[in-house]
C-alpha cells in the first residue's frame, strides 16, 4: 500500500504545480492586457481632436474673358477658400472689394479654350492663391489659403 501512495503524491503533487503555472500564465496574461488598455488610452488621449475646416465662400463670377478665334467667351465661377486661421478668413472678409476686384481681373485675362481643360482649371486656381496672397494693407501677416474650391464653373 505504501507503494500505490507514493504514486498518488507525485501527482498530487503535479497536479498542484500545473495549477500554479496555469494561475501564473494568466495572471500574466492579465497584467499584459490591462497595460495595454491603459497605454491604448493614453494613445487616444494624445491625438489631437478633429478640426473644422474654415471656408471661406466668394459670391459667383460673371467675367468676360479674353477674346480667342471664336469671339467674347464668358467665365460664370463660385469660389470657396479653404484657409488655415481664423485670422485669415477674417483678413479676407474685412478686405472682400479687394478680393473680388483682383479675382475679376484675373478672370478677365483668361483664355476660354485654357479654361475648358482639367490642366487649366488647376493653374488658375494657382493664380488665385498667388493673387490673394499679395498683401491687400499695410503690416498684414501672412495669409494661410489651403486650397481653391471651384464650386461653379461654365465657359460659354
Amino acid at each position: 500500500m505504501a507503494k500505490t501512495g507514493g504514486g498518488s503524491n507525485k501527482l498530487l503533487w503535479l497536479m498542484a504545480i500545473l495549477v500554479v503555472v496555469s494561475l501564473s500564465a494568466a495572471g500574466a496574461t492579465l497584467y499584459i492586457m490591462m497595460g495595454n488598455g491603459e497605454h491604448h488610452a493614453s494613445q487616444a488621449q494624445t491625438v489631437p481632436e478633429r478640426r473644422a475646416p474654415i471656408f471661406v465662400k466668394i459670391d459667383p463670377f460673371t467675367v468676360n474673358l479674353a477674346d480667342d478665334i471664336y469671339g467674347s467667351r464668358l467665365l460664370y465661377t463660385g469660389i470657396s477658400l479653404k484657409v488655415g486661421d481664423h485670422e485669415t478668413r477674417d483678413i479676407l472678409r474685412e478686405h472682400m472689394p479687394q478680393v473680388r476686384s483682383r479675382l475679376l481681373l484675373l478672370f478677365s485675362g483668361q483664355q476660354a479654350s485654357e479654361l475648358s481643360q482639367p490642366d487649366g482649371k488647376v493653374q488658375l486656381a494657382e493664380k488665385v492663391m498667388a493673387t490673394l496672397h499679395e498683401p491687400m494693407t499695410e503690416h498684414q501677416p501672412d495669409l494661410d489659403i489651403e486650397a481653391v474650391l471651384f464650386t461653379e464653373f461654365i465657359v460659354q
